[in-house]
């Protein structure tokens, strides 16, 4: 595949890496730290940190560490969220995911909506909320922290998905060298470098990655370079401070959806036609700053994101962004009483522009224009325990957005938008014994439309905002080897912005459905008997509906299957160990919102392994689709499905990974 990323980003990138090696020097003089106790040879008090705060939360949370997910072969994100309560993670090709929590974007055949994803913290999503999930790299995350719904409010995330954090480590706590090389079918290749130095007065940590794959599909070629590094200065006793860069370049092809017959008998096949790709280069500095103030802390910082999208579909969309922000949050205990105060605000440019694509290349322009949007959010949040065990919260965030679009090409045309909304939140937490919680939780979201809603081919349509109000109980905790994570939720919902693919040249329209419920049930598992053996279940149940709709009445929302299953059963210790694992749709999601079609239902058989070849040293293996099974993974919905419907995208083929791990 050629690669496509621009003179500009490849010299960034160089720079940045040459800027690494200085370092990866100067800890060779340092020595390193043989007491680390996880996979990527971080403390694992960050982890626990972190869990800390998720079990603080009265609602559906949850933190994977790197040593959940290390003996996997890293495609996606989907690797990393398998097993995390209530994330919805399909493959569609290569590090193209479907991402949703309760039916967030549910309907979006591309890119991301709903859901916040963060670096450090940091959104990664544009300033209209558009989002792209290729940007996270599993391999350079210590761990990530779930929040599903409103309960991601600590991140200034008001939406109905909630937000996922990558969290990178740091060169304090992740002290020495670490490297990752896996290997497998379709000419997979991937590796890792990454080292750590310092003390808690100044350190750091700094990271490459690279990997190439040519897909189990025709045209499904990729390859990415990454770098990810952070720098951290304690000033004083009180304040400390950290700087971050991570850049990207990451080019991939597009193999395209197919019928529905052809998806499940020939799944090899891929879309040649305009040598069809996404191509994306970005650069992330941002910097976070803490202030300890005894019974306050405060959290301050700024961002910067560049991004470039060379896009050949239908067209070829050509954009370039620039999107900068600011957050802060005051963190406040007094005995029984804790508070938190935070703000967030997001604006930027885009520079969009679409060509006609002449085999993967610039044709005659079809579109200009200059896209500004700012998203901006203030939250409030008090805890107050009122006896032993017991938590009461009330909290609200207020969330606004402005998007506007200067067009001069095909015709001079001014389209704008804005929009507010005020979602409050009440909960409890209780703890009837040590580690066994249950908590209930009632919030109302807010989600405003992006430029891909907004800014349809035809003109700048009016969409408008989606609301909801969700209810949400639960219980987590552990009771000797046995480990649970269960929550029910009901979401109603107003406005829903759902898509639908009008054909195979013209983009998804988008429209507000007037009323739809989206319930279900979030269910993980794990029990360890004995020191050898260990189960892992998740259970997710997604009934997402139409209420009374003039047009599809009771209809269920295509995508998502009501079930998905998940288990796991893991043999052995540290030392050696192999786990089966098993991923089971009983039936298939509808195709489209006539309830027309839908795709038949799975069964998908795989096999993980791993052993210690000596201190520091570890060999892994990857098995998927372990017989061979032909299935429909994916679906962007339609109106009505017919036979001639290009819509569906099939599950990964057999594949077998292999690698290995070392610590020094």
């Amino acid at each position: 595949m050629p690669v496509r990323t621009s003179a500009r980003t490849s010299g960034l990138l160089a720079t940045l890496l040459l800027a690494a090696a200085p370092q990866a020097a100067r800890a060779a003089e340092l020595g390193f730290d043989d007491d680390a106790n996880t996979i990527i040879v971080t403390a694992r008090h960050a982890a626990d940190e972190a869990e800390r705060r998720a079990d603080a939360t009265p609602g559906g949370t949850d933190v994977v560490t790197y040593q959940d997910y290390a003996d996997k072969a890293l495609v996606s994100l989907r690797d990393t969220l398998a097993f995390s309560p209530g994330v919805y993670v399909q493959p569609r090709f290569g590090q193209e995911i479907r991402i949703s929590i309760r039916g967030s974007g549910l309907s979006r055949g591309y890119h991301m909506r709903g859901l916040t994803l963060l670096q450090d913290g940091i959104p990664i999503n544009l300033a209209d909320d558009n989002g792209d999930f290729q940007e996270l790299e599993p391999t350079l995350f210590d761990h990530l922290e779930v929040y599903r719904g409103a309960n991601a409010l600590r991140f200034g995330s008001g939406t109905l998905g909630g937000a996922i954090n990558g969290v990178s480590p740091t060169g304090d706590l992740a002290h020495g060298l670490y490297a990752r090389l896996d290997l497998g079918a379709y000419a997979m290749v991937r590796g890792l470098a990454s080292i750590g130095v310092g003390d808690g007065d100044a350190n750091g940590w700094f990271a490459i990655s690279a990997d190439r794959h040519a897909g189990d599909r025709g045209h499904a070629r990729r390859h990415s370079l990454r770098f990810n590094g952070n720098t951290g200065f304690r000033l004083s006793d009180r304040i400390a401070t950290r700087f971050y860069v991570s850049a990207n370049a990451i080019d991939q092809q597009l193999p395209g959806a197919l019928t529905r017959s052809v998806a499940l008998a020939r799944p090899r096949t891929g879309n040649f036609a305009g040598d069809q790709a996404r191509d994306i280069t970005s650069l992330r500095l941002q910097n976070r700053t803490t202030l300890d103030l005894g019974r306050a802390t405060i959290d301050f910082g700024l961002f910067l994101n560049l991004k470039a999208l060379f896009h050949p579909i239908y067209q070829l969309i050509d954009q370039g962004s620039t999107d900068r922000g600011l957050f802060a949050r005051l963190d406040y205990g007094a005995g029984p009483f804790e508070l938190t105060l935070g703000g967030e605000s997001r604006w930027g440019t885009t520079h969009a522009r679409r060509f006609v694509n002449v085999d993967g290349r610039r044709g005659v322009p079809t579109f200009d224009a200059r896209q500004t949007a700012r998203t901006s959010t203030l939250y409030a949040e008090a805890r107050f325990r009122p006896l032993a065990g017991l938590q009461l919260i009330a909290g609200a965030i207020h969330a606004d957005g402005y998007r506007r679009q200067v067009q001069s090409l095909p015709a001079p045309v001014v389209g704008k938008a804005a929009y507010d909304g005020f979602s409050p939140r009440f909960g409890l937490l209780w703890e009837p014994t040590r580690d066994v919680q249950l908590y209930a939780n009632l919030s109302r979201s807010a989600e405003f439309p992006t430029f891909v809603e907004l800014a349809q081919v035809a003109a700048f349509v009016p969409i408008r905002a989606q609301h909801a109000w969700t209810a949400e109980v639960g219980t987590r905790g552990r009771r000797g080897r046995l480990r649970w994570d269960l929550s029910l939720y009901r979401a109603r919902l107003r406005g829903e912005m759902l898509q639908f693919t009008v054909g195979p040249d013209i983009p998804a329209s988008t429209f507000n459905a007037d009323r739809t419920v989206h319930q279900g049930i979030e269910a993980g598992l794990s029990l360890e008997p004995t020191g050898w053996l260990r189960l892992r279940q998740l259970w997710q149940y997604s009934d997402f509906r139409f209420r009374d709709d003039a047009q599809f009445g009771g209809n269920r929302l295509p995508v998502v299957p009501r079930h998905v299953l998940r288990t796991e059963i893991r043999f052995g210790t540290e030392a050696l160990h192999v786990a089966p694992n098993l991923e089971w749709v009983p039936q298939g999601a509808w195709a489209d919102y006539a309830n027309r079609t839908r795709a038949p239902g799975y069964a998908l058989v795989g096999l993980t392994a791993g052993a210690a070849l000596a201190k520091g040293v570890d060999l892994f293996a990857d098995i998927r689709n372990l017989t061979g099974r032909k299935a429909i993974g994916d679906i962007s919905a339609v109106i009505a499905a017919t036979p001639a419907s290009e819509i569906f995208y099939p599950v990964e083929r057999r594949s077998i990974y292999v690698g290995a791990r070392a610590r020094f």
